[in-house]
């Protein structure tokens, strides 16, 4: 005779079948991809938004950053983004005046006051304008991350004043902009992409180059340039993007969850900033670098018809006229 099962077990036995006809989670990942080194402190704030979207997800949204030029250069990433083949990169301001003209306005020489004055541009309309530009070119900002502020560093001589630049060839990224300044300056601007860059200072194909004190110390650039003057004639900032193909295909609450991770890595990533400029003056210091602070009017008033050039193009001779004339206690939107 078959005996019936228990009563108690029927329920349970029902429930596992339940349980297991049950569809997982979905849990999504968001590819990343940089040429930074992952002691940078650009990296070091992706780092800290990837766990704060997926703290805010409760682990529905996950990021996997591949730093180093892993997948490329910056502008083999942007690529990326706009066929949707990658998720999220980091890019300086002045490649992306080659997608979106607009974001030029961050490459002029001395546009912001000071480090406060920059940040509250970034943080307010003016910014949140320009993240938006580049949506028409399938590339959506996010934030801006604070990339310091731009000085020249040479192998064979001291940069004291804009004469000292003539007849030097110096590196400069892929803008127009930064070519436009570096002829206005008197020296001979030559486009080579970051990962070239050392080998080029080496081997005499450049002279020098221009960038912030993190850059020049985690490149190693000052093995070979012995030369650092801090004349600070930009602040182009970082741009972390989403291609819009991904962004579409996120649900509205995952899209404030990921643009509240990243403002809040931008916040974190000032701090970090700051602390790592100090750091790495004082370690190019110790490698025998020489740090120079020459007056900045000269290269200030040497650059100052560029501003002349921009302001026959109506939409950028607003932004300048909104971001000249901008006060630190302007908030965000």
């Amino acid at each position: 005779m078959i005996k019936k099962p228990p009563r108690s077990f029927i329920p349970f036995y029902i429930l596992l079948i339940l349980m297991c006809c049950q569809p997982k989670e979905e849990i999504t990942v968001l590819r990343l991809a940089h040429g930074l080194d992952v002691t940078h402190p650009v990296h070091q704030g992706m780092v800290f938004m990837a766990e704060e979207l997926e703290k805010e997800s409760g682990g529905k949204i996950k990021m996997k950053i591949y730093p180093s030029g892993q997948l490329g250069a910056e502008r083999e990433c942007l690529e990326l983004l706009q066929i949707g083949s990658l998720d999220i990169t980091k890019v300086s301001a002045a490649v992306m005046e080659n997608f979106a003209p607009n974001y030029q306005v961050l490459s002029l020489p001395y546009i912001f006051r000071d480090r406060e004055h920059g940040y509250t541009v970034l943080d307010g309309e003016v910014g949140q304008q320009l993240l938006e530009e580049g949506e028409k070119y399938r590339l959506k900002g996010l934030c801006f991350y604070d990339a310091g502020s731009r000085s020249f560093y040479t192998k064979e001589k001291p940069i004291n004043s804009p004469v000292d630049l003539r007849g030097l060839k110096i590196r400069v990224q892929k803008s127009k902009t930064a070519v436009n300044m570096v002829e206005q300056l008197g020296g001979s601007p030559t486009p080579i992409s970051w990962g070239e860059l050392y080998t080029a200072l080496q081997q005499g194909v450049v002279d020098g180059a221009e960038n912030n004190p993190p850059s020049f110390y985690f490149s190693r650039h000052y093995e070979v340039c012995k030369y650092y003057t801090i004349n600070e004639h930009t602040a182009v900032p970082d741009v972390l993007l989403i291609g819009t193909a991904t962004w579409n295909r996120l649900r509205n609450q995952e899209q404030k969850w990921l643009k509240k991770a990243a403002m809040s890595s931008a916040k974190y990533q000032r701090q970090l900033w700051q602390e790592s400029e100090k750091e790495s003056l004082a370690e190019v210091q110790k490698a025998g670098v020489e740090i120079i602070y020459p007056p900045k009017e000269p290269f200030a008033e040497k650059v100052k018809e560029m501003y002349e050039g921009y302001r026959q193009q109506k939409e950028l001779a607003k932004l300048i006229e909104r971001i000249q004339s901008s006060h630190t206690k302007e908030v965000a939107p």
